[in-house]
């Protein structure tokens, strides 16, 4: 009878809750798992986890789950939220089965249900899944009818896309341990995990090919079977010691335990609002504590990307997407977010200490994507306050720079960006002569802007692909170089012609939200002398309707989206839109919370209206800062004032240091511009 009450609570739903609910609870795990709108999964996580258990669905998409899907394949640890490529990770599925062999069972979904650090499925044929994590800790709960044989089966060599490489494990009594490799994103580079998991009840071991194996129960075994499973980059002894760690905890203290981890991470920022607005804002908040991962040990030790095993004072993360979410997921935890920041910061230093590379390299602990850009995000971070030995990777970061490709117009203007990193970071270390040297390199962007992005009149100037540019148009590119915003409005003939030609883009619905290739353009005209514009524009692609002409499959002109960006359901996003490990998430928490870098590299924000009447972040240990909107309404779009700890302020940007120093910015909201506000000392970047 009692397991019977348990598949008969986890089938009801749940009864409405109040509206002071806290921040997990507002998260819909289940935004972006549909379709090729923001690749994302309800897997059971943990914060900036490597492990991940979710649901493995036929037919699925880059994380491994169609929410639209029915058919299960199983369960696997691991997946990469919201990247390209079809994905990463898809290792180690399990499936639970309830006949003479595995593949005579079919897993049809009947009902699921899932929350952050939590997931469960209930199937047609009477099976349920349920999976809790913590963070380097798994714990799978099945529940199996009456009078079945059952088992559970295990593929070690399952990933994503096929990317498996090989595999070793050994079995003992009813625990399974080894370890594995798969390419990562995009198969460039390979990662290796190593594993420990342990069955409740005994087992008998069956092997069915080299890499699958079958796990049979006993049919006079309790109903519920449950898995407990730990990840390790540096050996199977770490994994077991986690295994060990959570051996006296039950399924639902380990669940109450990543709820509460997911209420102190999520409760930094707490905002307050119409409630649809707040649980949107939660749940893309949520995305953006998802990546990287925390890939050492307790005591230190870790696996470099050259191989070797290393030991660090100060956690290490893995699993890069930079190129991504240097933009806006980095500066978000770089300000609210300031002791995960700086492991993160220290993390990306150290790659340059054991041949980091552009993408991936052979020997990850984990999956990853790519770190083009790390440069700028280290001198964002030593600009912040944060402790970055950039003196001991003087060399590594002049050599990398020697390798950056100017092949293409794009990547031209991106390479000069890193090039002026470089050339700010040696003026931060006192090098004046180096300093000089890479500033007047990354000048030479002028030479390639006026080539290929000065001339709109071209016929390919709005055509994806064109040129050789990586999944954007010479329109969407030319506004590429925000750390010399002044030399771009110079070419471009003053001020006045580059607010006309930023008029343009916009009118002309040649701007593109489905990447990050112009993610910055919305934010320029707050350095114009119509900074208003700006706020409208932030405002209307966070909550208002659009018109989206630009894909990844050059579709402008056909079927153009009407509507609106961000939706809190599973086709979330604009179609072929990536979440991109959170870049995406936190472009909206930013602009929710009134604010944009206006630079990366350089620790300015600019100022927009939030979402919601009120923001409070904490951005620091005791530190909070207050975001106060008086005469609030939810269209209500532009700034007429405004105040900082009771003092007028007059401009539309302040520092990273005046924001973490806390305090209160009141902004009195109007329904027109005031075009006399945030004129007064623009902040406009310059390399000159």
């Amino acid at each position: 009878m009692k397991h019977f009450f348990w598949v008969l609570l986890f089938l009801l739903p749940r009864p409405a809750l109040a509206q002071t609910l806290s921040p997990a609870a507002q998260v819909n795990v289940f935004l972006g798992s549909s379709g090729d709108h923001g690749q994302l999964s309800p897997a059971a996580s943990y914060p900036f986890s490597m492990l991940s258990l979710g649901p493995q669905t036929y037919p699925n998409t880059h994380t491994g789950y169609e929410h639209l899907a029915r058919t299960f394949l199983g369960f696997t640890h691991n997946r990469f939220e919201g990247v390209g490529c079809l994905g990463a990770g898809g290792n180690l599925l399990v499936k639970p089965f309830i006949t003479a062999t595995p593949q005579q069972t079919t897993l049809l979904k009947a009902t699921e249900q899932a929350e952050p650090g939590y997931y469960g499925v209930t199937f047609a044929n009477g099976i349920g899944a349920e999976f809790t994590v913590a963070q380097k800790f798994g714990l799978h709960r099945y529940h199996f009818p009456a009078g079945a044989t059952r088992g559970l089966y295990f593929d070690l060599s399952h990933s994503l896309v096929n990317r498996f490489k090989q595999e070793e494990h050994a079995t003992q009594g009813a625990a399974l341990s080894g370890w594995l490799e798969s390419g990562t994103t995009c198969s460039v580079g390979t990662y290796r995990l190593y594993y420990y998991l342990e069955i409740s009840q005994p087992v008998q071991w069956e092997p069915t090919s080299a890499h699958q194996l079958v796990a049979r129960l006993p049919a006079t075994g309790a109903a519920d079977v449950e898995v407990r499973v730990a990840f390790s980059s540096v050996s199977v002894e770490y994994a077991r010691a986690a295994v060990q760690a959570e051996a006296a905890r039950s399924f639902a203290e380990v669940r109450r335990a990543s709820r509460q981890a997911w209420d102190a991470r999520l409760g930094r920022v707490q905002v307050q609002g119409e409630p649809d607005r707040e649980k949107l804002f939660y749940s893309l908040l949520y995305r953006t504590l998802q990546s990287p991962y925390v890939v050492s040990e307790p005591d230190g030790h870790y696996r470099a990307i050259d191989g070797t095993l290393q030991t660090a004072r100060r956690p290490i993360y893995n699993g890069w997407a930079v190129w991504d979410n240097y933009h806006t997921q980095l500066p978000l935890l770089s300000l609210a977010y300031p002791t995960d920041f700086q492991d993160i910061a220290s993390s990306l230093a150290n790659l340059y200490r054991y041949g980091k590379q552009n993408f991936a390299t052979q020997h990850e602990p984990s999956p990853t994507v790519r770190t083009e850009h790390t440069i700028v995000v280290l001198l964002d971070a030593y600009r912040k306050g944060y402790a970055v030995d950039l003196r001991g990777i003087r060399d590594s970061l002049i050599s990398e720079n020697r390798r950056l490709d100017y092949s293409q117009p794009d990547k031209a203007l991106e390479s000069s960006y890193d090039t002026w990193a470089l050339g700010e970071i040696l003026g931060e270390l006192k090098d004046k002569k180096g300093s000089a040297q890479y500033r007047q390199k990354a000048l030479g962007y002028k030479d390639y802007w006026r080539k290929d992005f000065l001339d709109l009149t071209k016929p390919d100037v709005d055509r994806l692909p064109t040129r050789g540019l990586y999944q954007g148009t010479i329109w969407q590119y030319r506004w590429a170089v925000p750390f010399d915003v002044r030399g771009l409005q110079q070419m471009m003939g003053g001020e006045v012609a580059f607010r006309r030609q930023l008029d343009e883009f916009f009118a002309g619905d040649y701007y593109n939200h489905a990447n990050e290739t112009d993610l910055q353009a919305p934010a320029l005209y707050n350095a114009t002398l119509e900074p208003w514009k700006s706020q409208a524009l932030l405002h209307q692609l966070a909550v208002d309707t659009v018109v989206q002409h630009y894909f990844n499959d050059n579709s402008r002109g056909i079927d153009p989206y009407i509507g609106r960006i961000y939706q809190n359901q599973p086709q979330a996003y604009l179609r072929t839109m990536d979440d991109d490990a959170g870049a995406m998430s936190a472009w909206y928490v930013l602009t929710a919370c009134g604010l944009m870098p206006a630079c990366v590299g350089q620790p300015v924000y600019y100022l927009s209206l939030p979402l919601f009447p009120e923001v409070k972040m904490q951005v620091g240990a005791k530190n909070s800062l207050v975001i106060q909107t008086k005469d609030y309404a939810p269209k209500r779009r532009y700034i007429q004032q405004a105040w900082l700890n009771g003092k007028p302020l007059t401009r539309n940007w302040l520092t990273h240091r005046e924001l973490t120093a806390g305090g209160t910015l009141l902004l009195q909201a109007s329904d027109v511009p005031n075009p006399a506000w945030g004129r007064q000392n623009p902040w406009v970047s310059s390399a000159q």
